[in-house]
């Protein structure tokens, strides 16, 4: 499904994959750039994200000290609901890495109804590598047609844990089995789902990659 990114950030093009998604830079300043704007959109970056930094300082210290509008459009290319954004830019600064990812999860738990319809139009259905057999596409975008129809947003999985070359079957089976949920199930498994790429993405781009990477996703 393609939807309509918030007001001056960059749309995020899809990918199968949780981590490299295809990435937009952070908002968040360098130490020696306290006033440049929000970053223009960059290419996909390829390979699994390293092992997040806990360690107070660097991207967390640069999150923390972030003016509002900076932090929170970094945010929103982690979750699309603005509340959620706002909710955490409110609380900074955080002691460290684990303490913003907490206040995370407890804002996603706290996500009304309308939030989390915002933060799923803000998703996209994820796509193929484009040098995949066409069969690949095919049989991805008919499911992903299928399950748009029946719920009316893009279907949302985290593939933390699997490998590249499984991200395909999973994101289909994961789409078969979930076409017969009833929408109230579906809504909430995608919530959930929401909240474990929000955490990954943010733990990525705070911890690991401050000025250049948002974490990747599946869409």
């Amino acid at each position: 499904m393609s939807s309509e990114s918030h007001a001056g950030l960059p749309k995020r093009p899809p990918t199968l994959h949780h981590t490299p998604r295809a990435l937009t830079p952070s908002a968040i300043p360098s130490q020696s750039a306290s006033q440049a704007s929000r970053a223009s959109q960059a290419s996909p970056a390829s390979g699994p994200a390293p092992p997040p930094d806990r360690r107070r300082g660097g991207g967390l210290e640069r999150f923390n000290t972030a003016p509002a509008d900076a932090a929170e459009a970094t945010l929103l290319a982690c979750c699309g609901s603005r509340r959620w954004a706002q909710r955490l830019v409110a609380h900074r600064p955080y002691p460290d890495l684990d303490a913003l990812l907490a206040a995370a999860d407890e804002a996603s738990y706290d996500l009304s109804a309308a939030d989390l319809c915002e933060a799923l139009a803000d998703e996209s259905s994820a796509g193929v590598h484009p040098a995949a057999p066409q069969a690949a596409h095919t049989a991805l975008g008919a499911a992903h047609a299928a399950y748009e129809s029946r719920f009316g947003h893009a279907f949302v999985i985290c593939l933390d844990g699997y490998h590249p070359e499984e991200y395909l079957d999973q994101v289909l089976a994961g789409i078969r089995a979930r076409l017969g949920h009833e929408p109230d199930e579906e809504r909430a498994l995608s919530a959930e789902q929401l909240r474990g790429l929000a955490r990954s993405r943010l733990a990525h781009v705070v911890a690991n990659h401050p000025e250049s990477d948002v974490a990747g996703a599946s869409r």
